[in-house]
């Protein structure tokens, strides 16, 4: 008994000491992320927004440079990937182009879905308007798209999609 309080103390006392750190850490993981897809902005309005086909609430980011919108940045998320979920952060500039993605966490394959993280991949989508599209839904070549899947990683490439067509339709929700 006292060995199994102790440990629970110490790991409370650890757990209490780590917790600000790492909240600073995914905040500041956030905000380069933001400043990735979305370069040049000077104030942030959040919003948090529950998609149509989703489990979790999406956070769209307005970002504005003065009183004009420089563009929309949104964390949003596919649990249709082969490892689980993975989240990414879709820069949507005022036009309603992608300007930019950056993945922000995965578990997919090493050397197959881990790919969806370089330019090879990822930059495909930059300029893309996702209202030009048919049924206004990104898709990969296999199922009558434009993108171009990662060798042996549709499932990866198709939950890529998922979550960009996740971010477009719930910015473009909270429009309205």
């Amino acid at each position: 008994f006292v060995i199994t309080a102790v440990a629970g103390l110490f790991m409370a006392a650890v757990y209490s000491v780590t917790k600000e750190p790492i909240a600073i850490s995914q905040k500041a993981k956030i905000n380069d992320a933001i400043k990735m897809v979305i370069p040049e902005f000077e104030t942030i309005s959040d919003t948090l927004l529950m998609p149509e086909d989703g489990k979790d609430s999406i956070r769209i980011h307005r970002l504005l440079k003065g009183t004009e919108t420089s563009g929309v940045a949104v964390e949003t998320y596919t649990d249709k990937a082969f490892s689980g979920r993975f989240t990414l952060m879709v820069g949507f500039q005022p036009d309603g182009a992608i300007s930019n993605i950056e993945v922000l966490e995965h578990k997919e394959t090493p050397g197959l879905g881990t790919k969806m993280a370089l330019p090879a991949f990822k930059d495909q989508f930059k300029g893309l308007k996702i209202a030009d599209l048919p049924g206004e839904k990104l898709k990969v070549k296999k199922d009558g798209g434009s993108v171009d899947a990662i060798t042996a990683a549709t499932i990866s490439s198709r939950a890529f999609c998922d979550a960009v067509n996740r971010a477009y339709a719930t910015q473009k929700k909270g429009e309205k």
